[in-house]
């Protein structure tokens, strides 16, 4: 889910060094929640919920990291403090929110559109649509997370 412009890798921008939350498996942990909202016709609520959590606990732990390496170089609590802001806030929008809310209403509406199949077609079907879809809204989303955090959070307090 990282974009063009997500937060920069803090340990050396220049540096080809591999960021364990954005380019290993571990990213996946991020797509948990949409996972789950996928699964919300077959599974129970606490299983969703879970999926949410799962999310989230990736979403702080890329922030403390990030902000644990800048912090180590000697930065200043105020860039500490800006950098984490920046990672938390476009992690939990790109990563958990946005994405979340898309797949919701998309197994929402798909389970609407069959309602009149038969229960078997009603819950599997929209568990595959939500899960089909999950690749189709991962760039879009990066792409206007990263637009809204440019013009709203960056320019303030960069």
């Amino acid at each position: 889910m990282a974009g063009a412009s997500s937060p920069p890798n803090i340990a050396n921008e220049k540096s080809k060094e591999v960021d364990i939350y954005r380019d290993t498996f571990i990213r996946y942990m991020g797509y948990s929640n949409e996972i789950g909202e996928a699964f919300r016709p077959l599974v129970p609520k606490s299983i969703v919920a879970a999926s949410y959590g799962m999310a989230i606990g990736y979403v702080c732990t890329d922030t403390f990291d990030k902000s644990l390496r800048l912090q180590m170089t000697g930065a200043s609590n105020r860039d500490v403090g800006i950098l984490a802001g920046d990672v938390f806030s476009w992690q939990m929008m790109a990563s958990v929110i946005i994405p979340g809310m898309v797949i919701n209403r998309i197994t929402w509406a798909s389970r609407l559109m069959l309602s009149k199949a038969p229960g078997a077609i009603l819950k599997t079907v929209p568990t595959l649509i939500g899960l089909a879809s999950i690749p189709l809204i991962i760039h879009p989303i990066d792409s206007l997370v990263d637009r809204l955090m440019d013009e709203t959070y960056r320019k303030k307090v960069r």
